[in-house]
């Protein structure tokens, strides 16, 4: 028995037996432990690209880098984005990178459907981006990959749309667990970025296969921490304003992060280069810069722990202004990875930055320059990504130290409101703007996307162009709404009499026989086809301001959709989507 033929069986015992959340756990579990697994091989991979181009693993890059060759940290990500340029043109679909936004689309517009073959060429990618040195995330590309599982697993048991969306989340909640070894942030951020609800029916899957995903990578990882935060500490909460103040900082270089990434990308468009080519100038720009700061390269742990640490000797805005630039170039210049880790980088750089020279300027601060780092990298993130629930998460989850917590909290609050009025949106908000997507009208799209116009066709009546007048009024009476629609000798769609058109006294009486409804009927109808969702038809009626035709491929017609019913199959959807969110069934 195929997998398929497996769900449908599933289902139905589920549907007598009330144990549909029994079977969602189980699938949960499965998505997770897959997602888990894959969070595991990317980092893996990255590893091995990492020994391969500068000797060492990935948390020793940096120094690795600093005693090599200058050749040779210069021709790694030059020849890398070189390989994954090509990568990415002859592999990916729409030749470009795919990550979190996209994940979002297909929750919003898709249905939750993500094909997994898109999911490993983008961890193809990014793992060979990542592990040559270039300044971008990698929780991004292991979100899309875990996403691109759950999805394809609901796909193979053919589950209905509200629980492939859950399944969508599950395996996002598990790669996220899996990066951070954060299973409360994972939940969170696949409630709060994906799956755009915390209702309960959502809720308990995606608890679970957070919790598989993390059981999966602390198997093979240990239980550490994403980082290591030492010398926290608050004096008073009379210092909070200091980190409202932090707040507003980190608002304006994480508007600056996504104002400097869409720069970047404009340039490369403006380029008169194929755009195979163009990630290996990005990684020759970044590869120039990590001559002189090696902190720059890949995702950024190793700089972001020091930073916390306040074991950095360089400057520490020189070092944020230089990883800065490398994340703009090699995000701009199309490498595949995701702004995760870079906006954690500079957020921890710039929060440091802050500490000093707060301490400098009021040697009576209590707060240690490594809490200012921890809150600065919250911020950043949160305003960058649009999450600011799960980033809070994701601090309280490595420190577990609520007075920090607090501190952050409020640097978050002020950081992300700032930078979205600044920004136009996070980072994904204006990604899918771009493409046209607006996540304003997700919950309509979602809502449509189960009802076609097949579903809401009712008949209409049809004559040959030949008919005559006298004819064409006979019809036209019986007809619903008086409409009777005009077809060609082979049966597709010429035009549409109404019955006062019909009736005009300027075609004559009754006896009149010329001319016929061909030469009378409205032409250049607006039409729609049976498979068409419910938010492309109510567009169509928007635009045509009358009842749609339904065509086939051929052109022939087959029904015909009114507004007030489109109106009322978007109402009923919608009312669905909103009980569904309810954690209602």
């Amino acid at each position: 028995m195929n997998a398929g033929r497996m769900g449908l069986r599933l289902r139905a015992v589920a549907r007598r037996s009330g144990g549909g959340e029994l079977r969602m756990a189980a699938l949960a579990a499965v998505a997770g432990v897959a997602a888990g697994y894959g969070a595991v091989g990317f980092r893996l991979a990255i590893d091995g690209m990492h020994f391969v181009f500068f000797g060492a693993g990935s948390e020793g890059v940096v120094e690795a880098a600093r005693a090599l060759e200058w050749w040779r940290v210069l021709l790694a990500p030059t020849l890398g984005g070189l390989g994954v340029g090509l990568l990415i043109h002859f592999v990916m679909p729409e030749r470009r990178p795919h990550a979190v936004a996209d994940v979002i689309a297909a929750r919003a517009v898709r249905g939750g459907k993500l094909p997994l073959r898109d999911g490993l060429a983008q961890a193809l990618a990014s793992a060979a981006s990542i592990g040559v040195g270039a300044s971008v995330g990698r929780e991004g590309p292991v979100v899309h990959l875990a996403a691109a599982m759950g999805s394809w697993l609901g796909r193979r048991f053919r589950l209905d749309r509200t629980e492939l969306l859950t399944l969508l989340g599950c395996g996002v909640a598990s790669g996220v667990a899996a990066s951070f070894n954060a299973p409360v942030a994972g939940v969170f951020f696949a409630l709060e970025v994906v799956v755009g609800h915390y209702g309960l029916g959502a809720f308990a899957p995606v608890v679970v296969a957070a919790v598989a995903g993390t059981i999966v990578s602390r198997a093979h990882f240990g239980d550490f921490p994403a980082f290591s935060v030492p010398g926290l500490e608050i004096a008073s909460y009379t210092e909070m304003p200091a980190f409202l103040l932090l707040g507003v900082v980190c608002a304006a270089v994480a508007a600056a992060f996504i104002a400097g990434v869409r720069s970047c990308a404009r340039l490369a468009a403006r380029l008169p280069l194929p755009g195979w080519i163009k990630p290996a100038l990005g990684g020759l720009g970044c590869g120039a810069i990590a001559l002189g700061f090696p902190e720059a390269l890949g995702v950024g742990y190793e700089t972001t722990d020091m930073a916390l640490a306040g074991a950095l000797d360089l400057p520490l805005l020189a070092l944020l202004a230089a990883k800065a630039a490398a994340t703009f170039l090699c995000l701009g210049f199309g490498f595949s990875g995701g702004v995760f880790s870079p906006s954690l980088c500079i957020g921890a750089l710039a929060g440091a930055a802050f500490g000093v020279a707060a301490s400098a300027a009021a040697p009576e601060v209590g707060a240690s320059v490594s809490t200012y780092g921890l809150a600065g990298m919250g911020a950043v993130a949160a305003a960058v990504l649009g999450a600011p629930i799960s980033t809070i998460l994701i601090v309280f989850e490595l420190t577990g130290d609520l007075t920090v917590t607090v501190a952050v909290m409020i640097a978050v609050a002020a950081a992300s409101p700032i930078c979205r009025r600044i920004a136009g949106g996070s980072w994904f908000t204006l990604q899918l703007a771009a493409r046209g997507i607006d996540l304003s009208r997700a919950p309509g799209r979602a809502a449509a996307a189960d009802v076609s116009a097949a579903d809401l066709m009712t008949s209409l009546r049809a004559a040959d162009e030949t008919t005559t007048i006298p004819r064409a009024r006979e019809l036209a009476r019986a007809a619903p709404r008086g409409d009777l629609y005009a077809v060609d000798s082979q049966g597709r769609l010429a035009g549409v009499a109404t019955l006062a058109r019909l009736h005009d006294p300027a075609l004559g009486g009754e006896g009149s026989a010329s001319p016929t409804l061909g030469d009378i009927a409205e032409t250049g109808l607006a039409t729609v086809r049976p498979g068409d969702a419910l938010d492309r038809v109510l567009e169509r009626l928007d635009a045509a301001k009358r009842d749609l035709p339904v065509v086939d491929s051929g052109g022939r017609p087959v029904g015909v959709v009114r507004r007030e019913d489109a109106l009322a199959a978007h109402n009923r959807a919608l009312l669905r989507e909103h009980a569904i969110a309810r954690g209602q069934t």
